[in-house]
């Protein structure tokens, strides 16, 4: 916690005053409390259209599992959200949604098998991991089947699903209304906040890797 506090301070030094006040300002309403889960979704655009509505959110990470496809957001449809949210990138298996399960998560698959619950209606109590299906096929069978829960969003015409990255936004942002409304703790703790404030400066500056590992090994930190 010590040695984060002082790389941030470190690195301060090389960020405008404009950036630095956004970083502090929009870093404390940041939450993982949702951590959204792409199912091989390769569309580059929906894709960054996921990133976005993530970003909007204030929710700074997604799990991209990968098994066919690459999960690579288009840059010029991100708008720089990209600068803000973490990727991690996982194999497509159960084996991955089994550590995320094991961080603390409730597995949701976002489909209207297994008696869904409809998203109005959902009452979030603890931290979730929403699993988004490819642009076809959506959940594979296999993670439905060892969800926790199903979650799916009302449909009122014909069209009986929303593209990938327009369900990511209406779930994204009716969870947030949800928490917003709650008593629940659900922003970063002082921890995780420190080491994203260090990856959003790192991401800001220009060379930040280099000047970011630089200082790491002349603080022996690594």
């Amino acid at each position: 916690m010590k040695d984060l506090a002082q790389t941030f301070e470190y690195l301060k030094q090389f960020l405008t005053e404009e950036r630095l006040a956004k970083i502090e300002h929009f870093s404390k309403e940041s939450s993982d409390f949702v951590l959204p889960v792409m199912d091989d979704v390769y569309q580059f655009r929906n894709a960054a259209a996921i990133i976005r509505s993530v970003e909007a959110c204030a929710f700074h990470k997604v799990v991209a599992m990968e098994e066919e496809n690459v999960f690579n957001p288009n840059l010029t449809v991100t708008k720089g959200a990209e600068t803000w949210v973490e990727v991690e990138k996982m194999p497509k298996n159960i084996a991955s949604l089994q550590n995320i399960k094991d961080r603390g998560y409730k597995i949701l698959a976002v489909s209207l098998e297994k008696n869904a619950v409809m998203l109005p209606e959902y009452e979030i109590t603890e931290p979730i991991a929403l699993v988004f299906g490819t642009e076809q096929a959506g959940v594979s069978e296999e993670v439905i089947d060892f969800a926790d829960e199903t979650l799916a969003i009302p449909m009122f015409g014909f069209t009986r699903s929303y593209n990938v990255s327009v369900a990511a936004g209406i779930c994204m942002y009716e969870l947030k209304q949800k928490l917003l409304k709650s008593n629940i703790d659900y922003k970063l703790n002082e921890q995780k906040l420190l080491e994203m404030q260090v990856r959003w400066a790192v991401n800001s500056i220009s060379s930040g890797k280099e000047i970011y590992a630089k200082y790491l090994a002349e603080q022996n930190i690594l």
